[in-house]
This record gives structure tokens, C-alpha cells and sequence, in this order.
């Protein structure tokens, strides 16, 4: 959420830079500063009238007075229920506002998306190379029409090396993290309304959302558990910063998403993900995040799997994130380029809507940053293993730094 004080204050900045990913007719700061300007209106004769009835409670009460203390409680209730209406109104418009993009996110949509990064290069095959869907299944990784009798579309089983594939791949990211010293978490997959809301998934993107008859929603990333997990809390300055990652299955509607090239493992309801999560000063939010970065980047190099680390443009990044990195690996049989990590920062967005602060060195208390990233995703790594690494004889190669966790170099039938 943004800060009405700063849109107060640079309403023009603050215009200009919303204007990067929203529609101008969908914009009203003005009705905002309006909202926020009757409200305080209302709170300060609210106030002069709380004063004046402490004032006559300390006079000794006749027929008069007490008459007179009855009509001052109405209108001080009438008062107070016309300021909580406006404030939850106000809170609604801020919460429909989108974060600020940082100054060097450029305007648009995924036209204006640019690429900052290439490791490695395109496979090239002196054979008929395949898909990963065939390629799981000749090789019996993968089971997609049992899945789908158990569960519907979008869903797959992982069978045999498959299975010891997906664990491999975490166990390496795991491994990784731990060697960064970050904190490792297992946190419930289930979460309440305003888990979701200080995430900035509500109310925008509810519908993206699985719920439950209890009103909680099945995660759709770690970011959210995690950037909950000091939600309300006023955090000491020489503990910042807080890194943590956590594994969690990740659920997510996908309603009306899928296109027929996103068969397979590229796009589901269903996938399992490490995040790393990070809460810091203000000052330190961009150190945080080339860290971040850097960390997603070498996951994926560990792989040996060529990619693009891409920044997205305003329109492109998630409504709560000032800035937007995604790394994109190659997948030879779309010719296409896939994202398996986000690396973003949501400056104090999410902090405000959390109420995570912390207290600085003159002992004032100020909103923390929060960032995250995958690290990594692995229902886009599985495909680009399969297919970057795929062989003339139909085995595929096992990434060295998995080799370890799996006793083998090949995957065969």
C-alpha cells in the first residue's frame, strides 16, 4: 500500500510514475487526497469534542450537564462512525493502487521487457530432438493421464527418477541457501484473508486463488507465509536483516491461462518451489535485491542451463513489486524463453500493509523493505534439464550438481 503522506506530498511524482502501468481513467488521486481530506476534517472536530467531554466530566454533573453529556456521546458516535466509513473507503482506494515502479522500470507491457543477461548458449541437436512431455514420458519420469484421472488438467504425478529428480533439485537448493546462511522455514500452506491482502494478492487477484469453506486460500507462492511472518511486529534494527527461505507445494487457479504450447510441466495448478525472503532497512533494499538476484542466477548456472535474466516493465511486474527481474530458461521445443524466478522488490508496500516496522537507531519506528525471489521453481527447470540435455540415444543428462543427490549421470528408460 502506498503512503498518502507521499501522495499528498509528490502528488505529480507519484502520478507519473503510477501512470507507467496503469490506465490514466483508472487513476484518482484527487478523489483520494479528497477522501483523506475529509477525514481528517471529521477527526479534528472529533477530537474538540472528546475535549469537551473530558472537560464537563470534571464538573460535578446536575440534570443540565448530564443531559447535555448524552447529546455530546451521540454525536461523538455518529462522528466516529462516519470517520470509520471513511476510512475503510480510503482504504480500499489505496489498496487498488498498484506500487510505484522504480525509476528505472520503464513504462508498458511485456513489449518493453528487457534483457539485462544471457548465460550460455542454445542447444543445438544433430538429432530429432523432442519435447519434454515425450521425453518424461518415453523415459516414464512423468505421469500426466493418472494425474489427470485423479485430479483433473493441470496436474502430474512424478514417478520413479522423476520423482528422485524433484527432490534432487530441492535438495540442492536447500543446500545452497544453507551455505548463504539464510534461515530455513516450512511454513503452513494455508492462510487467512489478511495473509493474503499484505501479500497484495487482495483484493486484486482473488479469483487467481484456491479457498477453502473456512475462507483461508491454499498458497500461490512462499512470499506470501513468508511476508507475513513478522506481520504486526516492530523488529530491532541490528537484527535487519532477516533472511529466510522456505519450501512449499505452491497452488494456483490459472483460470483461463493456458494456451495449447503450455502443455505439460510449463503451466499447473500445482508445483513445488523454494523462496527466499528478505526484510531490511530502506537503505540496504537494493543491495538486498542484486543479492537476490545474484543468488537465483547461480542456481540456475549451477544447472548448466542457458538463460535470460529479463527486467520487466511496469505493466509486467506483480502489482505490489516496484521492480521486477525474471530469470528465463531456454526451452527448445516451444523456442521460447520460461520463467523460473522472479526477483523482486516491493520497497515498504507490503510492510504497510502488514505493519512490519522496525526501530532505527534514534529509537523512531519506520516500515521495513521486503523482497523475494524463487529459488528455485522446478516445474520449468524439469522441462529445460529434459530438453537442453537430452541425448541422441533418448536418455538425458543429469546436471553434474545433481548427480550427487540422484547416484547417476543419466536419466534411461
Amino acid at each position: 500500500m502506498l503512503d498518502i503522506k507521499n501522495i499528498r506530498d509528490n502528488k505529480e511524482r507519484v502520478l507519473q510514475a503510477l501512470l507507467k502501468r496503469m490506465s490514466p481513467d483508472l487513476l484518482d488521486l484527487d478523489g483520494i487526497l479528497n477522501l483523506d481530506d475529509q477525514r481528517r476534517e471529521l477527526l479534528v472536530e472529533l477530537e474538540k469534542l472528546q475535549a469537551e467531554r473530558n472537560q464537563a466530566s470534571k464538573v460535578k454533573p446536575n440534570e443540565e450537564t448530564i443531559k447535555a453529556m448524552k447529546d455530546l456521546g451521540v454525536k461523538i458516535k455518529d462522528l466516529e462512525e462516519e470517520v470509520k466509513k471513511l476510512e475503510t473507503e480510503l482504504l480500499d482506494k489505496l489498496s487498488a493502487l498498484p506500487n510505484l515502479p522504480a525509476d528505472d522500470v520503464v513504462a508498458g507491457g511485456k513489449e518493453n521487457n528487457r534483457v539485462i543477461k544471457t548465460f550460455g548458449q542454445k542447444p543445438e541437436f544433430s538429432f530429432s530432438a523432442k519435447n519434454h512431455v515425450d521425453i518424461a514420458t518415453d523415459l516414464g519420469l512423468i505421469d500426466y493421464p493418472r494425474a489427470a484421472k485423479m485430479s483433473g488438467a493441470g496436474f502430474w504425478v512424478y514417478v520413479g527418477d522423476g520423482a528422485l529428480l524433484e527432490w534432487a533439485l530441492l535438495n540442492y537448493f536447500i543446500e545452497f541457501h544453507r551455505q548463504n546462511n539464510y534461515t530455513f522455514m516450512l511454513p503452513p500452506y494455508l492462510l487467512t484473508e489478511q495473509s493474503a491482502y499484505t501479500s497484495g494478492h487482495l483484493p486484486k487477484f482473488r479469483d487467481d486463488l484456491f479457498w477453502t469453506q473456512d475462507k483461508l486460500c491454499l498458497n500461490a507462492t512462499s512470499e506470501m507465509m513468508l511476508g507475513n511472518y513478522h506481520r504486526d511486529e516492530i523488529l530491532e534494527s541490528n537484527t535487519l536483516p532477516l533472511k529466510y527461505y522456505a519450501y512449499s507445494t505452491c497452488f494456483r487457479r490459472e483460470a483461463g491461462s493456458y494456451r495449447a504450447e503450455e502443455r505439460g510441466m510449463i503451466r499447473g495448478h500445482q508445483f513445488n518451489k523454494i523462496e527466499m525472503f528478505q526484510f531490511t532497512k530502506p537503505e540496504n533494499s537494493w543491495t538486498a535485491f542484486a543479492e537476490l538476484l545474484q543468488n537465483a542466477e547461480k542456481l540456475v548456472e549451477g544447472l548448466g542451463l542457458h538463460y535470460n535474466s529479463v527486467q520487466l516493465a511496469a505493466e509486467d511486474c506483480s502489482a505490489a513489486m516496484a521492480k521486477t527481474v525474471d530469470i528465463e530458461v531456454w526451452i527448445p521445443s516451444m523456442n521460447i524463453y520460461k520463467e523460473v524466478s522472479s526477483v523482486s522488490n516491493a520497497l515498504d508496500y507490503q510492510a504497510r500493509r502488514g505493519n512490519t516496522r522496525f526501530k532505527d537507531v534514534d529509537g523512531k519506528n519506520k516500515f521495513v523493505h521486503t523482497l523475494n525471489a524463487s529459488g528455485l521453481a522446478t516445474s520449468r527447470v524439469i522441462p529445460a534439464i529434459l530438453e537442453q540435455n537430452q541425448q541422441a540415444d533418448g536418455s538425458v543428462l543429469i546436471p553434474k550438481a545433481l548427480q550427487k543427490f540422484m547416484n547417476k549421470e543419466f536419466l534411461k528408460k
